[in-house]
């Protein structure tokens, strides 16, 4: 993971450094070197991957020092469904590094490749047009403890993780 990529990031988001950030992993058995998973974790993560979720695990020491929560050492994961994303990511043979892209002011992530042109396009490297994605974010779980914690409601269905 490049620092400068990064710092682009951050500022165009305006995040500071307790944001946490996720890795888009190709598959289940990528997450488990980015992240400490038990059996019991990996029991979750194998019934609901690849799907709209975002794990919240710790971080083994695989993971760049800039992306993790200065406090916590954790990192969020996630295997998405997604034959752009999964075709980017067997490109490049490592996880990408990712955020949802809600602007300063706004309270919905920008989804449609031409409406983020006009607003940062002068900032960005690339823009990958795959047409608009959802709106509603993923679902983010907290599965450093389990039970699991909730901690946003989004795409993914929350109830086999509130048992």
């Amino acid at each position: 993971m490049r620092k400068k990529a990064i710092e682009k990031i951050k500022w165009l988001r305006s995040l500071d450094d307790k944001h946490n950030f996720t890795l888009v992993c190709s598959d289940l058995s990528e997450i488990g070197t980015y992240a400490k998973v038990d059996n019991d974790v990996f029991r979750l993560l194998k019934a609901h991957t690849p799907g709209p979720y975002t794990y919240i695990l710790d971080a083994t020491s695989e993971v760049p020092r800039l992306l993790l929560h200065p406090k916590r050492r954790s990192i969020g994961v996630r295997v998405p469904d997604h034959r752009i994303t999964h075709a980017l990511l067997a490109a490049l043979g490592e996880p990408l590094m990712s955020v949802t892209l809600i602007p300063v002011g706004d309270d919905l992530p920008m989804n449609d490749p031409e409406e983020i042109r006009e607003r940062f396009g002068a900032h960005l490297d690339a823009i990958i047009d795959g047409g608009a994605c959802h709106l509603d974010p993923t679902s983010v779980i907290d599965l450093r403890e389990l039970p699991p914690k909730i901690i946003r409601e989004g795409r993914g269905d929350i109830a086999p993780f509130v048992g």
